[in-house]
């Protein structure tokens, strides 16, 4: 339970950050969505149940907090996990380069799965290509540079609530 808490905790904190970031940038129209650094380190270094409750709680944060229909977050959180955690051993997780090459492909596919479902409700689909395109590119930049100091976050919120940073299945 401490585990769940402490990283539930650092995911409030992204949370945090990226809604006052993404209301800072509102006047450039663009948006951030930085959906696999709640699933990440969970999925790569964390135990399978545990993992999967904090992406399930990351996704339920995120969808009360954008108009969306509610779960939408919670349903490709929890199957962006599921992939990542059973992808884990052959994917790259003892240095930073390699765990944030991870974060990018995976927020990737995540970026994309979410804006072709929700493209469908947009007046005019092809008008709104040029803007996802920014904001994913916006996005993949400010993962590059956050993704180390929000994994060492995470490290630390286990460490202060004495949990062992990295189990097994």
């Amino acid at each position: 339970m401490r585990r769940v808490l402490a990283l539930f905790a650092a995911q409030l904190a992204l949370w945090t950050l990226v809604s006052t970031l993404n209301h800072a940038l509102t006047g450039w129209r663009v948006y951030l969505f930085p959906g696999a650094l709640y699933v990440a380190f969970a999925a790569l270094l964390q135990p399978r149940r545990p993992g999967l409750v904090v992406a399930l709680l990351g996704g339920l944060v995120c969808d009360a907090a954008t108009p969306v229909a509610f779960g939408t977050h919670t349903l490709l959180f929890a199957a962006a996990h599921l992939i990542l955690f059973h992808l884990r051993d052959r994917l790259p997780k003892e240095d930073n380069l390699g765990l944030v090459i991870v974060v990018l492909f995976a927020n990737l596919a995540l970026f994309l799965v979410f804006s072709l479902g929700q493209i469908r409700s947009s007046p005019a689909p092809a008008a709104v290509w040029p803007r996802l395109i920014a904001d994913l590119a916006c996005t993949q930049v400010f993962l590059a540079l956050v993704t180390p100091w929000f994994f060492a976050l995470q490290a630390q919120a286990l460490a202060f609530a004495r949990v062992p940073r990295e189990q097994g299945a």
